[in-house]
């Protein structure tokens, strides 16, 4: 990643994770497809799961996160051994949270899923599907943590074959495993966990034949503790605050539902299709940052700092020009993308009105997103918490709720837009901030070295 034009490098890089991380989405879709056919009360019993499931793919991302950025700052310094003792230490705290995650998740299953509001009636299949959900807890966070330490080396295109064919195997498995098709018996909701279980496995297997037979970036030493400690550290210095920035997307999520539900079912169906569009949309952002991470790593610790500067600026550019284009594009086809989600003619007229303002926001987001994970490479963490924190509690609480109460629901809609736009602004400006301080000590160094 330090050789060669940037902008043509970033366009490869990103396109297969693009591919990658949508049929990542696709992961949950198909399962919801194929519980949905079993009856109402399994459909809802994985509606309960999700929380949880959030909060295990952001403590997965953030070891990732942290993981890409110290094990890519590693290979840019050419520190080869430091690379194979960051790589392994890390898929052990992995491989340790996920141990205990999912042994405190074993063991609290009823009281959890009562306290997020599951009955009697839909607590029987939450049990079902949450035993082997929890045993595999490990084979989802570490794969997560192993594809960011490939994605470290240059390598996009493994981790999203990796990500594809483990979405793939799920869907070929579901309904053999759910409806008891040919020699399997019917397991049903059951059967769809035993579906993913299976599917992340061989993707954990295969992530770590590449990431210690081709790329070897493993190692049999045993370094004394502090050492391994050290490791722990540099990564969750950076990795716990882009958990905790993750975890606040549901829980702004969940502010933004109970607004909109004031106004009625349909304005829930209505903010439910606009979720669906976002997420679309949000897949090309994830992508770009799942590659700028580990490309500014690899340049910073090169001391190729320019590089690194130029991604930046690249990166933001494309998710301003992005934005425009759907918010183009989806106001022009606003009507038609509604009928796709909705026939009741109430709903598809909320949907319309959303789709003319929340778009328009799409490409601050996406500076947000770009910058954000800039941050994380730079080991400014911290930074882009707060932003994340800002974000929710300082600009999208009192706007959403301005906006209620002065113009409705559009009101709500128009808040959420003008708080993505402040906050892509703030992103912008705390990232020239942060790359012009590091330009000025880089420099600084240089002279005193001369």
């Amino acid at each position: 990643m330090t050789e060669g034009p940037v902008g043509r490098m970033l366009f490869r890089l990103t396109l297969p994770m693009t591919f990658g991380i949508y049929s990542f989405m696709a992961f949950n879709f198909v399962d919801a497809v194929y519980i949905g056919r079993l009856g109402t009360l399994q459909l809802a019993a994985i509606s309960f799961t999700f929380p949880v499931a959030l909060v295990v793919g952001s403590l997965g991302q953030g070891l990732g996160v942290g993981a890409s950025a110290v094990i890519s700052r590693a290979i840019g310094e050419g520190d080869e051994s430091n690379v194979r003792r960051l790589t392994t230490d890390t898929l052990i705290l992995a491989f340790l949270g996920a141990l205990l995650f999912a042994s405190l998740g074993l063991v609290t299953i009823d009281p959890l899923f009562r306290l997020l509001g599951a009955g009697d009636d839909v607590l029987p299949f939450i049990r079902q599907y949450m035993v082997l959900w929890y045993i595999g807890v490990p084979f989802v966070i570490i794969p997560m943590v192993g594809n960011n330490a490939i994605r470290a080396t240059g390598d996009t295109r493994t981790p999203a074959m990796i990500m594809i064919m483990s979405a793939v195997a799920n869907a070929v498995l579901d309904p053999f495993f759910i409806f008891g098709i040919w020699i399997f018996p019917e397991m049903g909701i059951t059967g769809a966990a035993l579906a993913s279980l299976i599917a992340r496995a061989a993707s954990l297997f295969i992530g770590l034949w590449v990431i210690s037979h081709r790329e070897r970036l493993l190692t049999l030493a045993r370094p004394p503790l502090d050492i391994v400690v050290a490791s722990w550290r540099q990564i969750l210095y950076i990795g716990l605050p882009a958990a905790g920035a993750n975890a606040l997307t549901p829980l702004s999520l969940a502010f933004f539902t109970g607004m909109v539900a004031v106004y009625g079912p349909a304005a829930v169906a209505a903010l439910g299709a606009g979720g669906r569009v976002a997420g679309l949309a949000m897949g090309v952002f994830m992508a770009i940052c799942s590659v700028l991470t580990p490309f500014i790593g690899q340049n910073l610790g090169a001391g190729k700092a320019h590089r690194a500067r130029a991604a930046i600026v690249r990166a933001q550019r494309f998710s301003l020009i992005w934005g425009l284009i759907l918010f183009a594009l989806l106001a022009l086809f606003a009507r038609n993308v509604a009928m796709l989600f909705a026939t009741d003619p109430a709903v598809i007229d909320l949907i319309v009105r959303l789709l003319y303002i929340i778009p328009a926001s799409y490409g601050a987001f996406g500076v947000m997103m770009v910058s954000t994970a800039a941050m994380n490479a730079y080991r400014r963490p911290i930074h882009a918490s707060v932003l994340n924190a800002v974000r929710l509690f300082v600009l999208l609480v009192p706007l959403v709720i301005a906006g209620s109460l002065l113009f409705g629901l559009e009101g709500i809609f128009l808040a959420a837009a003008a708080a993505e736009i402040v906050t892509g602004a703030l992103a912008f400006v705390v990232l020239r901030r942060i790359t012009s301080r590091d330009a000025a000590e880089h420099s600084e160094v240089i002279q005193q070295e001369a």
